[in-house]
């Protein structure tokens, strides 16, 4: 039993080390004065200072980060729902739309993608932010069913009659019972929403227009004339977000662990 505990903290080491590696070697080279990947020279804070001064990367990274939030935000709310309405469904038509559900979050980006350019094209939609969003909004959607609706199958009915029983309107119901309960699922799908959207590019690289990039799109463009040392000051930064931000997750969803999830009918 010992050896084989080893054994998987082994392993655990391994996976740790062969997946982190490669971003703390590109985070290393931010830091070097030679220019280029090929040797560190030094220190230096030069490259920080060239991204700061890149005021069109730097638009491109609010705006990714803009369109993230915002995406994520919209599916979570549709999603949401859509888990509550499927839960109603018999299980016969459950089984159909959960499986029509499951088709998206398998289905390859780039069928995915061109499937979106077809559909905005028929419609004549130019493309640009508002066709990235809608398309960011569409295979956030079944992510957030896939965490809301267990939770929600879960869920005590009871609780809900209950309320009815005391005076609460279906929306008071839904504010004050079903709500607080789903807020773990609702937290953990907009968060996986929120990192799906941020690292995308297969999908947005087929809906982005001329008047409108993200970020990713902008990083495999540039890295086709060669990768500057920019770039893996970008890297650094977004690196030290994605920890504040798992960090961030974590409190809060400790914090909803401890309020726990008694309904407040008043």
């Amino acid at each position: 039993m010992k050896h084989k505990h080893k054994t998987g903290k082994v392993y655990l080491a391994f996976v740790l080390v062969l997946l982190y590696l490669p971003i703390f070697y590109l985070i290393f080279y931010a830091f070097n004065a030679g220019g280029d990947m090929s040797k560190f020279t030094g220190f230096t804070w030069e490259n920080f200072q060239t991204l700061f001064a890149d005021s069109r990367l730097i638009l491109i990274v609010v705006e990714t980060f803009f369109l993230a939030f915002l995406s994520s935000l919209i599916a979570t709310i549709i999603g949401t729902f859509g888990a509550i309405a499927i839960s109603s469904l018999r299980q016969k038509r459950k089984d159909t739309v959960l499986g029509l559900n499951n088709v998206l979050m398998v289905s390859p980006d780039v069928v995915i993608g061109a499937s979106f350019l077809i559909l905005f094209s028929a419609l004549g939609l130019q493309l640009g932010f508002v066709s990235v969003l809608l398309a960011h909004i569409a295979f956030s959607i079944p992510i957030v069913v896939l965490m809301v609706l267990p939770l929600y199958q879960e869920m005590d009915k009871s609780l809900v009659n209950a309320a009815h029983d005391l005076g609460a309107s279906r929306l008071q119901a839904m504010k004050e019972v079903v709500v607080p309960f789903l807020t773990p699922g609702i937290i953990a799908g907009f968060f996986m929403a929120f990192t799906y959207s941020l690292d995308d590019f297969a999908v947005t690289f087929f809906v982005t227009g001329n008047s409108f990039t993200t970020l990713s799109v902008e990083i495999y463009s540039r890295a086709r004339e060669g990768i500057s040392l920019e770039i893996n000051a970008l890297s650094a930064i977004v690196f030290l977000f994605s920890i504040l931000l798992v960090i961030g997750y974590y409190m809060i969803m400790r914090d909803s662990d401890t309020a726990g999830k008694a309904p407040n009918i008043g």
